[in-house]
């Protein structure tokens, strides 16, 4: 798998869990629909960077971690030189 996809699942899976635990936790809260639109953009941002950070330092102990980000391992880059 190319690191392009690699890099791109990655991205995309913690978008989408963050955006499933931001709905849930929506769902007991009562309040009209322009509030409620607001808290669900927030919470979903503040649960894709918490579900990202967490999930890159505990793969940093234990790599096999890297599964709950879609792919398991990290892309490898190479260095890019400015001439």
């Amino acid at each position: 798998m190319s690191n392009a996809i690699v890099s791109l699942i990655r991205t995309y899976v913690p978008v989408a869990v963050g955006a499933l635990i931001a709905w849930l936790i929506s769902l007991g809260i009562e309040v009209d629909a322009e509030t409620q639109a607001g808290l669900v953009v927030s919470m979903t941002g503040l649960a894709v960077a918490a579900y990202y950070t967490l999930v890159r330092l505990l793969e940093r102990k234990w790599p096999a971690v890297g599964v709950l980000l879609g792919v398991p391992r990290q892309p490898e880059y190479e260095g890019r030189h400015v001439a």
